[in-house]
């Protein structure tokens, strides 16, 4: 198999593989140049399994970096959120691997809570399928130790019910919040919020944002309230596809300002995490033009 061949066939898995270990687009596509960028070093008409040895290589190489990142979460400013991710409407960048529960924003924030082992093993077993011993050979532990691993990771996601967890339709949501923002007033929008809704800030220490989670919808509805009376989330909203559900993006003068996305639980229809991203280390593969180009509208 030549070098293009390969690129294009394990790509997208690779990037699914990257993005749900460090909760980063611009990571994950920066681990995939240099994993390729190291193949032709590598005599792959040898390599029996292309896929697990590819895996194996990007694993490694995942949590090689989540080590040496370890500090610089430890010491960043206020809650740390994974980078959203915008997909196109007439191509479907992440293909077919990532579309399922498992790639929605939610989700890869739960994931970010697990130890970087067992991030490794939960995504490798539960997104990929790989069996024990595949684990036990790529990761260097043994097939018992993988197993134990994998049901510690599970048992922590099972064990946080209050996020539910879902593909939840967000589009009513998003609707009344483009609403609220036009009129100012959240009453309509608060009503989409479970009682024990939470607002999540990151701004990096870069952008003003909320220090602490923000709980219930009241204070939620407060918090909006307050910024929208300061002209902090006027301008240019777009609805747009992103991580497999609609969210928001605010331009103001040209350029992105915040992205917002929500967990909808879809048994109650309301949502229980509003995610608001202002990091503009965050936004940088968001652009003006690809979010206006899309194919949303709402009436007011």
């Amino acid at each position: 198999m030549d070098f293009e061949t390969i690129y294009r066939t394990y790509k997208q898995l690779l990037f699914s593989v990257a993005y749900r270990m460090l909760g980063s687009v611009s990571d994950a596509e920066d681990m995939i140049q240099d994993l390729f960028a190291s193949l032709p070093s590598v005599e792959m008409a040898s390599v029996n399994n292309p896929k697990a040895y590819l895996v194996k290589m990007m694993t490694n190489r995942c949590l090689n970096y989540l080590k040496s990142a370890r500090k610089q979460r430890e010491v960043y400013v206020g809650a740390w959120l994974p980078e959203p991710w915008i997909q196109n409407e007439t191509e479907d960048p992440m293909g077919q691997v990532v579309q399922d529960e498992t790639v929605s924003y939610a989700f890869l924030v739960l994931l970010q809570t697990l130890s970087p082992m067992e991030r490794a093993v939960f995504v490798l077993r539960e997104v990929l399928g790989f069996e024990y011993g595949e684990l036990a050979e790529m990761l260097g532990k043994s097939e018992p130790n993988c197993r134990k691993i994998y049901s510690r990771a599970k048992d922590k996601i099972n064990k946080d019910q209050s996020r539910n967890i879902e593909m939840g339709h967000t589009e009513p949501l998003v609707q009344k919040f483009l609403r609220a923002v036009h009129t100012g007033n959240f009453q309509d929008f608060v009503t989409m919020l479970t009682e024990d809704a939470v607002l999540i800030s990151d701004g990096g220490g870069k952008k003003r944002a909320a220090i602490n989670p923000i709980l219930g919808k009241l204070r939620i509805r407060s918090f909006f309230e307050g910024i929208a009376a300061k002209g902090s989330i006027a301008g240019d909203w777009q609805p747009i596809r992103m991580n497999g559900q609609l969210g928001l993006v605010l331009i103001q003068h040209e350029a992105i300002e915040l992205v917002i996305c929500f967990n909808v639980n879809e048994q109650l229809q309301r949502a229980n995490h509003v995610y608001f991203i202002k990091n503009p280390d965050k936004l940088q593969h968001f652009s003006v033009q690809d979010c206006h180009k899309t194919p949303f509208s709402f009436v007011l």
